[in-house]
């Protein structure tokens, strides 16, 4: 007795579904062709089974015919993703600094699809976001920090959709709450100018530009004596070749007379504004600062007065400063760099004695007003009596 379905696969090779989809067999196994997009497919169902063949087929034609089909891509693996995001990044111009970070965030990633059996993109999923804080968390992270790394995660994944690395979104429903911005130091006007005080004569000129500049240090180190511009009294943060501001903007900061004066004595010969002394292990002149050896510097300086601080505090005083001292927020933001108003707020600091002494104008405006509420209500009460007096009422009934 004959299988009926192997009867069908000698005497039929091909075997037409719809208008678009026709069965075909190569060798043993079925396959596919179709329209789709305006141009022709072809994809094994991998199935001997004529049947089974017949059942994928019509699928296939039901979810052209509705919309519901799109072209299967082969798997790209995290690795993979992650390199092309990668070069994405450096075509666009991201900082070092920048790189530096996402490299440890890319490291981290590959680690834990590793540990996980992760092997294409489809796998960085919820679940492996949720591992991943986990891990962080366990690894003593920040919540700013892990919040940040796992943005970073969902970039990736946001990258790969754009480039039709995959189809389906596997991060979609992921909600990431923002953490609070933690509290950060802020120095009041008298300890700037204490720090200033105490700082030895080689880091002093760049301790005073953070200060009276608001600048971040990177904008500090990527200065040239080309940036400052006396005849329009500013100094201009802009890009240089390997180098851009954070927020990518240029902008220009008007000049104190501190800063004037310090721009004075410095030698116009390097090409960085302020340089970094000669040491033991790099004795030459002239070199660009960098962030590890200025933060030395300024903690030894910190010690001594008992304050605590980094090099961006510099920046979160300067900021808190012009908001106390009435300066508009767009100005803030112009001479700053942010357009952000939350950010504004989160580098706008009050300090404890402007609190009290705000708090001490307002008892006293209202006890001001309390006690002229009470004088004016003597003085009604005064005048009803003069008005009114029961012994003139007693004289005139007696006249009576």
């Amino acid at each position: 007795m004959n299988h009926p379905e192997k009867d069908v696969d000698k005497s039929n090779s091909s075997l037409q579904i719809s208008d678009r989809v026709r069965l075909f067999r190569r060798g043993r196994v079925w396959n596919v062709n179709f329209q789709a997009d305006g141009r022709q497919h072809r994809q094994s169902l991998k199935t001997t089974s004529m049947k089974e063949a017949r059942r994928l087929a019509m699928r296939l034609a039901s979810d052209l015919e509705s919309g519901r089909w799109k072209e299967s891509l082969d798997a790209v693996s995290v690795a993979e993703a992650i390199a092309a995001y990668r070069d994405f990044l450096l075509a666009e111009g991201r900082a070092a600094k920048t790189m530096t970070k996402y490299e440890k965030v890319f490291e981290r990633v590959v680690e834990l699809a590793g540990e996980r059996k992760v092997r294409d993109l489809s796998g960085i999923d919820l679940k492996f976001v949720d591992a991943f804080r986990r891990m962080r968390v366990d690894a003593g992270a920040a919540p700013k920090t892990h919040y940040t790394e796992a943005v970073v995660i969902r970039q990736l994944v946001n990258f790969a959709l754009s480039r039709d690395m995959i189809t389906i979104d596997p991060l979609k429903r992921l909600k990431l709450k923002k953490p609070k911005p933690t509290p950060q130091p802020c120095w009041t006007h008298e300890q700037v100018a204490a720090i200033l005080a105490a700082s030895p004569a080689e880091v002093k000129a760049a301790f005073t530009l953070l200060a009276e500049l608001g600048i971040r240090f990177g904008e500090l180190a990527w200065l040239t004596p080309e940036d400052v511009e006396l005849a329009t009294n500013v100094v201009r943060i802009r890009p240089k070749e390997g180098w851009k501001p954070k927020t990518g903007d240029q902008r220009a900061i008007p000049l104190s007379p501190l800063v004037l004066e310090v721009l004075e004595l410095l030698p116009k010969r390097w090409k960085w504004l302020v340089t970094m002394p000669p040491s033991k292990q790099s004795p030459q002149l002239g070199r660009q600062w960098t962030e590890r050896r200025l933060l030395a510097a300024l903690k030894k300086v910190l010690k001594q007065l008992h304050l605590p601080g980094k090099l961006h505090t510099f920046r979160h005083t300067f900021i808190s400063n012009a908001a106390m001292n009435g300066v508009p927020e767009a100005v803030i933001r112009e001479w700053v760099g942010h357009v952000d108003e939350q950010i504004l707020r989160h580098y706008t600091h009050v300090h404890s004695e402007a609190s009290q002494e705000a708090m001490k104008r307002m008892v006293e405006k209202n006890l001001r007003s309390q006690e002229a509420k009470k004088s004016q209500t003597r003085m009604v009460s005064d005048s009803a009596q003069i008005q009114h007096n029961p012994e003139e009422d007693g004289n005139e009934k007696n006249a009576k």
